[in-house]
Formats: C-alpha cells, structure tokens, sequence
C-alpha cells in the first residue's frame, strides 16, 4: 500500500497506516500547491517587506531585519538553534508519525516551505530513516526544538537510526540514497513551525484508546456475569431514552457481549438493582466514547490544517502572522479525555470490590480455596495503587506552561503533556481492565459449577484462562487479558 498525499485531507486511518510502515507518494496537485506557495516566499522576499522568521529574526527579535544574503544562513541558523531536548529518544511510530503529520502539512500550502523540502521528508519515510529525538522539548506552542531534530537530518547533521543501528544524519542519508536537503528562504522555519510531534502521537493515542474502549465494555460483562448482575442497564430503552451517541453504543456493546447468558433469563439476576459501578457502566463508557469522538476530529482538524506562522495566503499572496500553531482544542480534549478515562478506570476498580467480596464470602461460607493460580485476587492490591495513579494524571496539564522568551511567548498550550498523559492514563487503564477481568475469573472459579455465559464473556473467560496458563500472574499475562480480542 502507498499513501498517498494530496490536497484533500489526510484521515487517521492513512496517517497511522504511514506510522505503521507504509509508504508515502505525493500527488501532482499537492506538489503544485507546495510550489505555488514557494513562489509567494520568493515574491515577497524580492520585495524586501518585513516578515516573521524569513526577513526578520524570530522571537524577541522578531522586529530585527535580516539582510538579504543572511536569509539562507538564517534558515540553518534556525534548526541549529532550536535543537533542545532530554530524555530518551522517541519511538520509531513516533517519530514517523511526526514526520508524516508535517509532511500532510505543507501539502496544506500553507507553510511556504520548498517542494525540495516536502519530497526529503517523503524519502525519509519511505527509506526509514528516523531522526533521534528527546522525549521532553515541547510546551505545545509548535515542537520547535523537537522537529529541528527531523530537520537537522533532513540536511545531513544530526543523529538517525536506519534499520536498527543510529549513524549520523549524514550518513543515514547516504545508506539510504538521499541527497540533503539544501535550505532555501523559509524551508528551516516552515520544517519546525509545527504540532506534528504532538498530533502524530495525539493519533497514536486515538489509536490505543480505540482498542481500550471496547475491552472495558468486555471486562464489565464478565463481572456482571460473575455477581449475577442485573443487565437491565444495557436495554435499547434505556440508551433510547438519552441518547448520546457513546452511551448507545456501550449498551449495545454489553448486550452483544451478553447474548445467551443465563442473566437475561427472568430469574438470572440475583437482584433488581445493582450497585453503580455496574449499573451507570454504559453512561460512563458511552461518556468515554464521546470524548474520544471529541478529540479524533479535533486532531483530524489540526492534521489538515495550515496552522504554520507565518502562513502563505495563496488567495492575496500574502504572508500572514499567525496563532494558528497553538492546538489548543487537542490539548483541552486530550485533559477531558483522561478524566473519562479516571471514571471508567473508577467503575472498573469499584466493581473489584464486588468481585473480590463474592469471593470471599464464598470462602468464609467454607467453598473451596482458589487454585494456586488466582491472579485477579492476587492483583487486586497493585490495581488499588493503579487506579490511585489514574486518579493523579486526571488532572489538567493545560494551564502550567510558565511565560517564556522575555515574556514574548506568554502563553502555550501543554499539549505534548496532555497527550502523553493520557497515553499514560490508558496504559493504567487498561491494567485495571486486566485485573478485573482475572478477577471476575477467579470469581467464577469458585462460586460453583459452569453457568451458561454470554458469547462475549465466554471468549473472554477462554482467553483469560489462556493468559493465566496456570501461573502466577505476570506483567505479561495481564496485558494478554487485556488485549483479549482487541489486539493492537
């Protein structure tokens, strides 16, 4: 498969198959529109007029003008200069992510950047050369000092890694045929004035949320199946009566996972009414799903967008400064999103107690003890401390960036930390996810003979036992729980 870029908008789905390894083409439309963009830079650089980053110096200095003969030299000055990072290196999806998102972006037209400049980038991916880049660099007012990293490369400086080994830039570039990019008026700013660090790993989250959604659906059928709960709460009418897209689906996800269990039987449920946890699951997962709807179109937006500053107005032939590299609508909805994730993550570790009190009030009644193999109630413990995590990174990253550059930069989005974040949140989630579906199989165990399960919750409880194999619980066995039959 190649994906390829024109000047219709990119979806996720192309994006993330292009971080997954896919090749990337661009279309005859997207490199005229590149072109045409170029060639307002050149206009206005032939009359001199004072603009942002081409004609003057940048931040503080944004008012200092640039000679004509430092125009280029200001360029390379940029990716030099704003090359700042720690941490380990980002991961190879990462990276390509990143590069792709900004490749996307000046095929916007948007950027002014050469077509000399997009078709390296292309190479790039299409080669696997990946830029190392620091972790920590961003406070999400453009991933200035992170993508001057992909730029560096894109020149022949730097540090790559191709085909498992890190090389310099410039010899990442030669194994792979790829001649450096020689920068031109623009082509260094229009390369690092970009989100495409925090929306490429925003998409990887939209990814991993994606695949955790419907295993948290998964792990509250199994426990009701386990408890005897009450499925009522999964119901059309129910959804029919506040339909929120999210909530309908969920209940019509626990009512798939449900079907031919005993608990839809009229004397299956032990009681009218359960507790919360299970009862409100399809209002809080539906208000999940709702959330994550919220943010796939907001980083669907900034992923076709011209958010670069200063911005090429093909219309007037223009450059224009701008706020449009500020994403603020992806870092709000990613901190909303971890605190969907925090209350999913709460249902799950509450209906724990449940589970873990069925268990023992069999036990204490003189059951027979678990198997050696218990590791849901063995676990139970460590996803308390989970979910006391969860809680911590619910809270908004938004509002900490502090002022920066004399004052000048007084303000910025934290939309890397929001991201991660919740990057964060779902790995913790999907833990608690996990544990409560072992859980709800030890239950199971040992509360009496076979009962007749729903289909889901009978793949579940199959792969479940798979996953224990007998053993003691590991790390690994609860991630291949969770993972059950949404594989990533």
């Amino acid at each position: 498969m190649v994906v390829t870029i024109t000047t219709a908008p990119m979806s996720l789905g192309e994006l993330l198959a292009v971080v997954h390894g896919e090749q990337v083409r661009l279309a005859p439309d997207a490199l005229d529109r590149i072109a045409a963009a170029r060639a307002v830079v050149d206009d206005v650089l032939g009359t001199g007029a004072a603009v942002y980053g081409l004609t003057t110096r940048v931040g503080h200095s944004r008012d200092v003008r640039v000679s004509a003969d430092e125009v280029a030299r200001q360029q390379e000055w940029l990716i030099r200069s704003h090359a700042g990072g720690f941490g380990p290196p980002l991961p190879a999806p990462r990276v390509r992510a990143a590069i792709a998102v900004r490749l996307n972006g000046i095929a916007r037209g948007g950027s002014g950047a050469s077509p000399a400049a997009a078709q390296t980038l292309a190479a790039m991916l299409n080669a696997g050369v990946h830029p190392v880049i620091p972790r920590t660099s961003s406070v999400g007012a453009g991933d200035l000092g992170q993508l001057a990293y992909v730029a560096q490369v894109a020149v022949g400086l730097g540090r790559a890694e191709l085909d498992g080994v890190e090389l310099d830039g410039g010899e990442a570039l030669r194994r792979a045929g790829i001649a450096p990019l020689r920068l031109e008026g623009k082509d260094g700013l229009a390369l690092i004035s970009s989100n495409a660090v925090s929306l490429g790993a925003a998409a990887l989250v939209v990814e991993h949320a994606e695949r955790t959604v419907p295993a948290a659906d998964t792990a509250v059928a199994l426990s009701l199946e386990a408890t005897d709960g009450n499925p009522s709460i999964a119901l059309p009418v129910v959804a029919a009566a506040k339909p929120y897209p999210g909530q309908v689906a969920a209940a019509a996800r626990l009512r798939a996972e449900l079907a031919g269990s005993r608990l839809l039987d009229p004397d299956g449920p032990h009681s009218v009414q359960d507790a919360l946890s299970f009862r409100v699951s399809p209002q809080v997962h539906g208000a999940l799903r709702d959330q994550l709807a919220a943010v796939t179109a907001a980083v669907e937006v900034e992923l076709n967008a011209a958010a670069d500053n200063p911005l090429v107005d093909l219309a007037t032939r223009t450059m224009v400064s701008t706020g449009n590299f500020h994403p603020m609508v992806v870092a709000i909805g990613f901190d909303a999103l971890r605190i969907a994730v925090a209350h999913v993550g709460q249902l799950s570790d509450r209906r724990m107690s449940h589970l873990w009190d069925a268990a023992m009030t069999v036990l204490a009644a003189g059951g027979p003890p678990p198997a050696a193999a218990a590791p849901g109630l063995q676990l139970r413990y460590p996803a308390a401390a989970a979910v006391a995590a969860l809680k911590q990174l619910a809270a908004p990253a938004t509002l900490d960036a502090p002022p920066l550059d004399l004052g000048t930069e007084d303000h910025a989005t934290s939309a890397p930390l929001s991201v991660d974040k919740a990057e964060e949140a779902l790995g913790l989630l999907d833990d608690l996810l996990a544990i409560e579906v072992l859980l709800a199989r030890d239950v199971l165990a040992v509360t009496g003979p076979p009962r007749r399960l729903g289909a889901g919750a009978t793949a579940v409880l199959r792969l479940a036992d798979e996953a224990a194999g007998g053993q003691a619980a590991t790390p690994a066995a609860v991630h291949a729980a969770l993972r059950l039959r949404f594989p990533g």
